[in-house]
């Protein structure tokens, strides 16, 4: 059996080998550029991203095509997943999407009518999220057992559909924490003011908008990993999933899966598999290019646990595996 996988494992390298020479000798996109189309805003974090990424793919791929990068925003980026529909299916269209809407797919269908484990291909991953819960020194919650003795621990966030939202809720709602969750905030900026007046008592969101001169000088206190992605100045803090049993632990994974693939990047399901090889393996060199890894820390931008195309797929798969009577559950877990 073992020999057997190995074969077939070596007949799959080969095959990309075969079908990277054959584009080389052809230009990959028969001359055409090729487009990226982040599904947010041009600014934000994502459209950040996808230019980085549309800077440097280029050089790459067979043939060494130009790329434009263009914004579609709408309904959380589910616009630009819905634009491949009627976009060529060469592989020269691309889109850059927020991962929540594999979540949507899976707890609100009617809404989000995309199958993410048949309907698209998935390039790879540019980084992961790694999101925490942090509360300010004056509550004197330094652990998770701390928050749950609180008669009540207030965030603020800008909707009940933001990432921040979703965090604080998987607390309140699995694990029984009196948090008040206030919405209406027009941003972070405000959000973190609120914070230093007292108005709110602590935060969750990505490690990297904590402000680090809060961190130096002991004003908040990280107190839960949301995310299992793990970064060192994060070493020593629990992982939610510690505090949860079996059941728990499967709604906690369904929830917060996504955030292990923050910056997806996709094609149509109907782009040939030969180059969809090609452009998962030119998207990995990306990622691993010096000129890219210089632009992300230079831009601020880290780059945490990139994942490839095919790892991705499976991960989703896992995902679309779920237990159908976890759904309901997942669903009011981050309600």
């Amino acid at each position: 059996m073992k020999i057997a996988g190995v074969f077939t494992g070596l007949a799959f390298v080969a095959g990309v080998v075969a079908a990277t020479s054959s584009f080389a000798a052809e230009n990959f996109t028969g001359g055409k550029n090729m487009r990226i189309v982040v599904g947010s805003s041009a600014g934000a974090g994502f459209d950040a991203f996808g230019r980085m990424v549309g800077r440097h793919l280029g050089a790459h791929i067979p043939g060494k095509p130009s790329i434009v990068v263009s914004n579609m925003p709408g309904a959380g980026s589910l616009k630009a997943v819905q634009s491949l529909r009627a976009q060529a299916t060469d592989g020269t269209y691309m889109v850059l999407f927020n991962p929540g809407q594999v979540l949507g797919s899976l707890l609100t269908p009617n809404k989000v009518k995309v199958d993410f484990s048949k309907d698209v291909h998935f390039i790879g991953s540019a980084t992961a999220d790694a999101r925490v819960c942090h509360a300010w020194h004056t509550t004197g919650v330094k652990t998770f057992q701390d928050l749950l003795k609180k008669s009540q621990f207030a965030t603020g966030h800008t909707g009940n559909s933001a990432s921040t939202y979703l965090d604080a809720a998987i607390l309140k709602n699995v694990f029984g924490a009196k948090i008040k969750q206030i919405v209406g905030y027009p941003g972070a900026t405000e959000q973190r003011l609120a914070v230093e007046r007292g108005e709110l008592d602590g935060d969750c969101g990505t490690w990297e908008s904590v402000p680090p001169h809060w961190l130096a000088e002991k004003k908040t206190n990280i107190f839960i990993r949301i995310s299992k992605v793990n970064v060192p100045e994060l070493k020593g803090i629990p992982h939610i999933s510690e505090f949860a049993n079996d059941e728990q632990k499967q709604i906690i994974d369904l929830v917060t899966t996504h955030n292990l693939i923050f910056r997806p990047f996709i094609v149509s399901s109907k782009v040939p598999i030969d180059k969809v090889a090609v452009l998962r393996e030119s998207f990995w060199k990306t990622i691993q290019d010096k000129g890219f890894i210089d632009e992300s820390i230079k831009s601020k931008r880290g780059i945490i646990d990139p994942m490839r195309g095919e790892d991705v797929a499976k991960l989703v798969e896992k995902l679309y595996a779920t237990p159908k009577n976890l759904i309901p559950k997942a669903a009011a877990a981050i309600k």
